[in-house]
């Protein structure tokens, strides 16, 4: 049971959460900040249990969303709305202190840390705003720089890389490619909003991605594999002056061909969510622009997440997508002290 530690601290009673693929990173060593024995996951809908004394915006027993990126809201990247980056905060849940897949969590800088779940999302749909669907909208989708009429490539169709192509159709690109070996994901992926999916089991995606572009590439790259390989495909695809926006966490070197692509005028982007999208998404969510529960597979109690774990690792037979861990200690408090 976590103990408040600071006055701006709350401690949060999960409802629901999920897995990120972020976490399979972290079960395989490829996160140097996660201590072994760290309970993980960042992402989550719950109740307020407990709130530090300096705590003014929340109140014991308010249903609120967690947000994946804690912030002080007081540094100066803070200022900037580059939460991600926060002095005291950033990404800590489930990576420099315990996080969400547990039946409480302690969340620091709980003021600006948390948001009030609104009454008509569905609490679900409202776990895929803590992390997945900020994440590809800031980090894919905005820092690619996409623009209507555009030329779209999602590499790599598992969840975070679905939730890109979910958001990009906000800014009505004219084609969004997407590119992976697992066909059911590339079914999805055509479901929600894909025009031309690639498989790539034979290794030759960029060849089919040039042929079908006259040999300019595409205008935007969203990788969101993780893999050098990802990045390979994409570094091979961009058009002349387009952008790669890195989605996928790379615990592995690549390399950048300077040689060839000093020329091409092209940008790279690549960091954390800030989240300070959560609020607009919030809006798209309510008023049905996006469904993000189309990104949901399979559903498990907290107490199943070993098993849960495999059918997320294993999605190739399990075609899991996200799935939903449900904590059974999840009934409101009683009486809350807000609405």
């Amino acid at each position: 049971m976590p103990v408040i530690q600071k006055p701006t601290d709350a401690i949060v009673r999960i409802h629901k959460t999920t897995i990120c693929g972020t976490d399979l990173h972290i079960m395989r060593g490829t996160v140097e900040t996660v201590a072994v024995g760290r309970g993980i996951g960042h992402e989550g809908v719950g109740f307020v249990e407990q709130i530090g004394s300096g705590v003014t915006n929340f109140n014991v027993g308010d249903k609120v969303l967690i947000s994946c990126i804690t912030s002080c809201g007081k540094c100066a990247p803070c200022k900037r709305g580059h939460y991600g980056q926060c002095r005291d905060g950033g990404w800590m849940l489930g990576n420099t202190i315990d996080g969400c897949q547990a039946e409480y969590v302690r969340i620091p800088h709980a003021d600006n840390s948390l948001y009030i779940a609104p009454t008509n999302i569905d609490d679900e749909a409202l776990v895929m705003l803590s992390d997945i669907l900020p994440t590809g909208l800031e980090v894919g989708v905005l820092e690619g720089r996409i623009q209507p009429g555009h030329t779209v490539a999602v590499v790599g169709a598992g969840p975070v890389g679905l939730a890109a192509i979910l958001v990009a159709q906000f800014y009505s690109p004219a084609e969004i490619y997407v590119i992976d070996r697992d066909e059911n994901r590339l079914n999805e992926a055509k479901k929600m909003g894909a025009t031309k999916l690639i498989n790539n089991k034979d290794n030759n995606a960029v060849q089919q991605v040039l042929a079908d572009t006259d040999d300019i590439g595409v205008d935007v790259v969203i990788e969101a594999i993780g893999l050098p390989i990802g990045w390979d495909i994409s570094e091979s695809i961009v058009a002349a002056g387009g952008n790669i926006a890195i989605l996928g966490v790379h615990g592995h070197p690549v390399t950048l061909h300077l040689e060839r692509m000093w020329k091409r005028n092209f940008t790279m982007t690549a960091g954390l969510v800030h989240t300070n999208s959560i609020p607009m998404l919030m809006k798209a969510v309510a008023t049905g622009k996006v469904d993000p529960r189309r990104l949901i597979s399979h559903h498990f109690k907290l107490s199943e997440a070993k098993h849960a774990y495999d059918v997320f690792t294993n999605a190739a037979e399990t075609n899991a997508l996200k799935v939903i861990l449900t904590n059974d200690l999840s009934k409101p408090t009683p009486n809350p002290t807000s609405a």
